[in-house]
């Protein structure tokens, strides 16, 4: 063999049968092959197991794959690009034209837009409600056929709680499908409510790090069978690299989650009692209109602190640009404490009613807190908070 093509050929390296590596290797590679055509065939009929093309699968995104499904408490998932990207696919793969999505004003901006401008381009009608308006949600599922019932909880930013037992009662009940985001509460909370897909962003608390992106849709298994064709021809995959990665950040996430949560409710109890504070929303506060309900449904009230300043918009602006220790930047869920301003959230594409009902004010700020010491944290906050007082 000549060297041109030995470096395009090069010799493989067997691991023993009873020699395995301690961290799963990443398998780097767009394409795999079988020794015969006849195998190959057999595969692409679905009569083997195997891998063909990362686009569809690969060994490192399909462990990553199974350890998602099993701590959300569900039979199989599909991984993505990124948070967005399993949204938008688990939509256009369990929609189409003439259908009808029951969807909500509390509901993270990019959702609502693949729901009502890009879903809407295709003919899927939608009603928007506030995801506290209960028998709203029942008489529009009494009333009109749905295909699916979008939903988040907590909600983003400002961490309303959705009664999950009583959405999907009326959801099952009307023969609609439930497709809950549940990235604020994280993998180990909701999996026991009759939620049929659920998604996330694994950019988020699943990495941890905030240096990769990644999405998952994780349901029973003739829903996933169902969108696998759709995924893999809309191509949102989830690099091989990248998948290493949050499966990498996964071994900490307990670890993070219960540690920034107890440092979340410290934080939220410390700015309730703030003069510079109209108001905290934070589920895990017993003012908090839905503490009762959140207490009744998760194991930890998150890591975001949302809170409305008195004095406007100025306020929040002041303390945005006074705190050293929270970056001003997007995202949640990462090692860094993160800060958003309502100029950043903003929801221009709601009515003025519906930006009421939303609570977005134009000093809410919402902070997600990270691993830094909690002494530190508070420190910045009142300084930032004086600096917001003025």
């Amino acid at each position: 063999m000549k060297k041109s093509t030995r470096v395009n050929h090069p010799p493989p390296v067997e691991l023993p049968p009873d020699n395995r590596p301690l961290v799963a290797p990443i398998y780097q590679t767009v394409k795999f092959e079988f020794d015969t055509l006849e195998e190959t065939e057999r595969y692409l009929r679905g009569e083997r197991p195997g891998f063909y093309y990362t686009r569809g699968s690969n060994p490192t995104t399909r462990q990553l794959e199974q350890l998602l499904a099993e701590l959300q408490g569900r039979d199989d998932c599909l991984v993505t690009a990124s948070g967005v990207a399993a949204i938008s696919h688990a939509l256009l793969a369990l929609t189409k034209k003439g259908d009808h999505v029951l969807c909500f004003i509390e509901t993270y901006n990019p959702s609502r837009y693949l729901i009502r401008r890009l879903l809407g381009r295709f003919g899927v009608a939608h009603t928007l409600l506030s995801i506290e308006d209960l028998p709203g949600i029942e008489r529009t599922l009494t009333s009109q056929p749905t295909r699916l019932v979008y939903f988040e909880s907590p909600t983003n930013p400002v961490t309303r709680i959705a009664d999950i037992a009583a959405i999907t009662r009326f959801a099952r009940a009307s023969g609609a499908l439930t497709v809950m985001d549940n990235t604020f509460a994280g993998f180990h909370q909701h999996g026991g409510y009759d939620v049929d897909v659920f998604v996330h962003s694994l950019t988020k608390y699943a990495s941890g790090a905030g240096d990769v992106m990644g999405g998952a849709v994780i349901a029973r298994a003739e829903l996933i069978r169902a969108m696998r064709t759709d995924f893999g021809v809309l191509g949102g995959t989830l690099d091989p690299h990248a998948a290493f990665l949050i499966q990498r950040g996964l071994k900490t996430y307990f670890l993070r989650y219960k540690a920034q949560a107890a440092s979340a409710a410290r934080i939220a109890a410390h700015l309730a009692a703030h003069p510079a504070v109209a108001r905290v929303h934070y589920p895990g506060l017993p003012a908090h209109p839905q503490h009762g309900l959140a207490a009744q449904q998760m194991q930890d009230f998150g890591t975001i602190v949302t809170f409305d300043l008195k004095g406007g918009a100025a306020a929040a602006r002041r303390c945005a640009d006074t705190l050293q220790l929270f970056a001003l930047t997007s995202s949640l869920g990462s090692t860094e404490s993160l800060i958003v301003t309502a100029q950043i959230m903003a929801a221009r594409d709601l009515t003025p009613e519906q930006q009421r009902i939303s609570a977005l004010t134009p000093g809410t700020i919402r902070l997600s807190i990270g691993l830094e010491d909690q002494e530190d944290l508070i420190e910045d906050l009142d300084r930032a908070l004086a600096a917001a007082l003025g």
